[in-house]
């Protein structure tokens, strides 16, 4: 999800879907043997923070409409950023 363009709920959540079928694809890999334990947890940590952005993102949208808002005025956080909020 990278770039400028702006997504929409739809584009999201399709994203999302394709990060959580990356996941397995990762873990039965690694029941094969096909990628080592380090590879497996160094993707499975850039497809976490992705996914984090995509509902940040998703949550964004919402709260904008919800408001009065226009849902494209949402952009992709960084990251850190979402990483770093709290539950």
């Amino acid at each position: 999800m990278a770039g400028g363009s702006k997504p929409t709920d739809s584009e999201t959540l399709a994203q999302i879907r394709d990060l959580v079928a990356e996941e397995k694809a990762l873990r039965t890999r690694l029941q094969q043997g096909d990628i080592t334990e380090s590879d497996e947890h160094q993707q499975l940590r850039r497809i976490g923070i992705e996914l984090d952005q995509c509902w940040d993102l998703l949550r964004q949208r919402r709260a904008l409409r919800e408001t009065g808002g226009d849902p494209r005025e949402a952009h992709l956080r960084p990251g850190g950023q979402v990483e770093g909020y709290l539950s």
